[in-house]
């Protein structure tokens, strides 16, 4: 099974949402739910079938499953994902979604979403269901907007986690579950820039942002887009966006 056919114009009914740990017991599961889809976004490496169909499972993977389909896993280690079991309307609109594909960009927005949707969910139910209902919105509009490689993708939302920490294309490329030489091609291909280019464009962006829209003094900026340094980013700030952090919260016109 490559494919599922989802209507959202209603919410979905939670039924079960939280934090799974698995591959700890056993390196393999195998189960279905009759009556419940499930809604899963991964943070770990393994294999999933489908209905007699293996999908490669990475971080920033996100997977929709119809009731009555048997899935099996085979896992590397401990496996943790975030969950949802759920109800989906059998009216409207039907919508074409892949059963498991890479969330790219948007995996720490539904990180957030579905983990919030885990600690409001016995206090504000309701709350918990619009979460849900909006990122199964968002995956439905994935394949749509071209994320592309997966290897790409889940490098690209490692990337978007983690822009205040420490980052190199070995880690990259084992988040994504590629060689450094394998990424590289494909993140040049892909985005027309090398892996280390993209970071550095991302964490200015960010800076810029930072600068024009908070008040946060400068170094704790700085700090928020993974310079420990303050004299590096003021000369990355000259470099990439053609002035100083002062001059880009003063308004200054920056080059991109």
């Amino acid at each position: 099974m490559d494919q599922v056919a989802v209507r959202l114009d209603s919410p979905p009914v939670v039924a079960n949402l939280g934090v799974a740990v698995h591959g700890v017991a056993s390196r393999r599961d195998e189960f279905l739910l009759p009556e419940l889809w499930q809604l899963h976004l991964y943070g770990y490496t393994a294999e999933l079938t489908v209905e007699g169909t293996t999908h490669a499972i990475r971080p920033g993977h996100v997977s929709l499953v119809p009731p009555g389909a048997r899935v099996s896993y085979r896992y590397q280690g401990r496996s943790e994902h975030l969950y949802v079991h759920l109800r989906l309307a059998v009216k409207g609109d039907a919508r074409t979604v892949p059963v498991v594909q890479p969330a790219g960009a948007e995996t720490p927005l539904l990180t957030s979403l579905l983990r919030h949707a885990i600690t409001v969910a016995h206090t504000e139910p309701a709350m918990a269901t619009a979460e849900v209902w909006t990122v199964l919105w968002r995956v439905a509009h994935l394949a749509a907007s071209g994320t592309g490689h997966g290897a790409v993708a889940a490098a690209v939302a490692h990337i978007e986690a983690n822009l205040a920490e420490p980052l190199t294309v070995p880690g990259i490329a084992a988040v994504a579950g590629v060689s450094h030489n394998h990424l590289t091609r494909l993140f040049r291909a892909e985005t027309g820039l090398t892996v280390v280019a993209y970071v550095r464009r991302r964490r200015l962006e960010r800076a810029r942002h930072l600068l024009r829209a908070s008040t946060l003094p400068i170094p704790a900026v700085a700090a928020a887009v993974g310079f420990d340094d303050l004299q590096a980013f003021n000369k990355a700030c000259r470099r990439e966006l053609g002035a100083s952090p002062r001059a880009v919260r003063a308004g200054a016109p920056s080059r991109n």
